[in-house]
């Protein structure tokens, strides 16, 4: 194979010369857009949230900073890993990455406040990386307004108060984004490095890797690209191995998911949970819908993406990630939020988008991001479980 496999595809495939090619404001560039529309749309649901939590008398900080999986990567900041398997109770830390806690611990340990602080706020920061990373994506395949487009999708996203909550979501797309930009801009290395880091926040990492190994390998001729394909999964291995290493057994990690009662099935639980809230449940929970319909827009949007002729690392990260995700068995309610990274399955409908007449794209967006406000609110306090 030649090395053009790393290479962005030529003249920005697929781009529109009506929309896309149009000069941008003289006042404000592509990218201040992007990420001007990125905050906007997460300060509503903020406010949302803070307006709704206010009518329930709760606090809306131990909502986005103490609560759920925040909780279990503060404790590992405080007191480190479990050493023992234990029960089939869901508490073993040794199923949460090291690398945000690890950078929480780090943080905390030279500035004031307190480490549910400063995880919430590396969280922010890493959501406004991420959003730079998607524009930067969406930018070199179809122009700046496809990247604002999309990253004022991915800001919209139903469950998108993840994004500011103290959770890896954010910081493992801020990972993914960039290593796939890198790979766009036939870097190899520095793809190779953020898939590692990705790799070590969390367990989806590895379709990070997948994407530039694969990649990668299609230009074997190259050294910097043999060297990548190696480098690009040893984060997610050398966790993977870490904990084997701490429990004395080789499937150690994946013991420890069995404990959450997640283990891969083939999908055939995914499917029962389709058929439960779909035909048989006569009072289905809200939420659990709403993670219905975002599993199954994302098979239809995968089938648009390949359709699209999407470059071969965005489709391999996202394949991946979604048989992930798919054909995981137990726990079923937080596979919308698994999918937040997954950002490329948003790029159908923001080329769509901007090809579309103004006046269907401001109410198209404008629906998006007060859906995302009200979710983000119905998530966090009516739902009675995690995200």
């Amino acid at each position: 194979m030649s090395s053009t496999a790393l290479r962005p595809p030529p003249n920005r495939a697929n781009r529109t010369a009506d929309a896309t090619d149009a000069p941008d404001s003289p006042r404000l560039p592509a990218l201040a857009r992007a990420l001007l529309g990125y905050v906007g749309v997460r300060a509503l649901g903020l406010a949302v949230l803070a307006l709704w939590a206010h009518r329930q008398h709760h606090g809306v900080w131990p909502i986005l900073a103490t609560q759920w999986d925040a909780e279990y990567y503060l404790g590992i900041a405080d007191h480190g890993y479990a050493h023992a398997l234990g029960g089939m109770d869901g508490g073993n830390n040794l199923v949460f990455f090291p690398l945000y806690p690890v950078l929480v611990k780090a943080v905390a340990a030279v500035t004031p406040g307190t480490r549910a602080t400063t995880g919430l706020c590396l969280a922010v920061a890493a959501s406004l990386l991420a959003a730079w990373g998607v524009h930067a994506v969406g930018d070199r395949l179809h122009g700046p307004r496809a990247g604002v487009l999309l990253t004022v999708l991915w800001a919209a996203l139903p469950v998108g108060l993840v994004q500011w909550m103290g959770y890896t979501e954010s910081l493992f797309t801020a990972c993914a984004a960039w290593a796939l930009y890198a790979l766009l801009t036939d870097r190899p290395l520095a793809a190779a490095c953020l898939a590692a880091l990705a790799g070590l926040t969390r367990p989806t990492g590895i379709a990070v890797a997948a994407a530039v190994t694969l990649t990668c390998l299609l230009s074997w001729r190259r050294p910097r690209a043999l060297l990548a394909a190696f480098l690009a999964p040893l984060g997610w291995c050398a966790y993977v191995g870490w904990v084997g290493l701490r429990l004395h057994r080789w499937d150690g990690y994946f013991a420890v998911q069995r404990t959450w009662r997640n283990e891969v099935d083939g999908g055939l639980d995914t499917l029962r949970q389709f058929r439960s809230l779909l035909l048989y449940d006569p009072t289905p929970e809200l939420f659990l819908l709403l993670v219905t319909a975002t599993l199954l827009a994302s098979v239809a949007l995968f089938a648009l993406s390949l359709r699209d002729r999407q470059p071969l690392a965005l489709l391999v990260f996202t394949a991946v990630t979604l048989l992930i995700v798919l054909t995981s068995g137990g726990v079923y309610f937080p596979r919308a939020r698994y999918l937040l990274p997954a950002f490329p399955l948003l790029l159908p409908i923001a080329v769509r988008l901007m090809r579309a007449p103004a006046r269907y794209r401001h109410i198209i967006l404008s629906m998006a991001v007060l859906g995302s406000a009200y979710w983000g609110a119905y998530m966090t306090l009516v739902w009675t479980g995690p995200p």
